[in-house]
């Protein structure tokens, strides 16, 4: 398949153009957490040779500060990660999974908006790389609801390369569908490690399709994603989901007075009408939490146990390593579920701070170049989808798979990209 357009692609748009056209057959060999990180460092690898033969950047690169305060903050969580495991005494062997670890998690959230702004990536070849990824996801939806409709067994196999070591065996499981625990009904998780994850992805990947030029692939692409978080059963996907169409609307509008009016006028109705539209919210929040009440005991009590470990044992640097919780959770790593938890529980305050900063930086910066850049406001949607989920996931254990975003998000920083991007 070939990349929109006649463009002679380079060899880092090469990799990431087969990274995604390739995924699910990169999945069905349970490939896709090793090839998502290998990525990033290859092409990262190459750019700087590349930069080194040639004694210049490419045209149009730069590292903005936005970028060198994603990259220092990931690096303070390495520190995070080696002061921790030192405090506990966790010994070299759990230091060095550890730091390889946060290579393959923490690390890609620097690296590839890096990549995004000193290496010349054609946006337009990035969406339609998601829009196949989407259209072959329609074609699984509909071979796999076969496969459950007849009863074929949905769990394929837990692939060899787990032997290269990950955060568990879901990473390297190879299945047609999965089940509610439950219900027992059909649950597809599609190529993430579990079901909430694919909610995640679509919309994700929503936010791309949105952008495409060309009517079939943008309809292609929005179908696969519309069945992915349909499918996957996401409670969070789908409220997000909804959420996104009008916010790819509006998120260039901040300067323009209309909307600067309208905002005057609703934000004061809202305060005088806030109680009742306040108990409407809670009440339908507390109907979709009923809708699966063992998922919602699990996660709040993650969240307790989290934050009571966290406060009374390692509030500065925390444990350095996730831990599994009692029967109370199924067993679950604590903090799981939640990115803000998960980061006091394992790296403390520091952690949390190191993740915070950068993220409240970028939405500003991303705010501002939204009103005058396409290339922002996709990105500022992006943000808004990563800011949603972290309440609901691990953003660094999923990086392998959203690395098209970060990517992006990287060439809205650069203000040279930016300005060539402009419609």
């Amino acid at each position: 398949m070939q990349a929109p357009g006649n463009h002679q692609l380079t060899l880092e748009e090469k990799l990431i153009w087969w990274g995604l056209v390739y995924t699910y057959p990169i999945y069905f060999i349970g490939g896709l957490y090793i090839s998502g990180s290998a990525i990033g460092w290859l092409i990262l690898g190459l750019a700087m040779l590349r930069w080194f033969v040639d004694g210049k950047p490419e045209h149009n690169a730069a590292i903005p500060a936005i970028i060198w305060l994603w990259l220092v903050a990931m690096g303070v969580m390495l520190v995070a990660l080696l002061i921790a495991h030192s405090n506990w005494s966790l010994g070299m062997a759990k230091t060095i999974k550890s730091s390889v670890g946060w290579a393959k998690g923490w690390a890609l959230l620097a690296i590839f908006p890096l990549i995004g702004s000193i290496v010349n990536v054609r946006p337009e070849m990035l969406i339609r790389g998601i829009c196949v990824v989407a259209k072959h996801t329609c074609i699984f939806s509909l071979v796999t609801f076969i496969c459950y409709l007849v009863h074929i067994p949905g769990l394929l196999f837990i692939s060899p390369l787990q032997i290269v070591g990950g955060p568990g065996e879901n990473f390297f499981m190879v299945s047609l569908y999965g089940l509610n625990p439950e219900t027992g009904a059909g649950r597809w998780q599609f190529f993430a490690p579990w079901a909430p994850a694919a909610g995640f992805l679509s919309c994700i990947f929503l936010v791309f399709c949105l952008q495409e030029k060309d009517k079939v692939w943008r309809n292609w692409g929005i179908a696969g994603c519309f069945l992915m978080v349909l499918l996957s059963q996401s409670r969070a996907g789908l409220g997000i989901f909804v959420m996104l169409f009008p916010l790819t609307l509006f998120s260039d509008k901040f300067k323009e007075p209309w909307f600067l009016f309208t905002l005057g006028v609703v934000v004061p109705v809202i305060l005088v009408l806030g109680e009742p539209v306040y108990n409407h919210v809670m009440d339908t929040y507390q109907q979709i939490k009923e809708a699966r009440p063992g998922s919602t005991r699990v996660r709040t009590a993650l969240a307790n146990i989290a934050m009571q470990r966290w406060a009374a044992e390692a509030p500065v640097w925390g444990h350095g390593v996730v831990e599994s919780g009692p029967k109370l959770v199924e067993h679950m790593p604590i903090g799981s579920h939640h990115s803000w938890y998960g980061l006091l529980f394992v790296k403390g305050m520091v952690g949390l701070l190191a993740l915070a900063i950068p993220m409240g930086v970028t939405i500003m910066a991303l705010i501002v170049g939204a009103q005058d850049s396409k290339q922002a406001q996709t990105a500022l949607c992006l943000m808004a989808v990563f800011v949603c989920y972290s309440f609901f996931e691990n953003l660094e254990i999923l990086s392998y798979l959203y690395w098209p975003a970060l990517l992006w998000i990287g060439m809205a920083l650069n203000p040279k990209k930016q300005r060539g991007s402009n419609a």
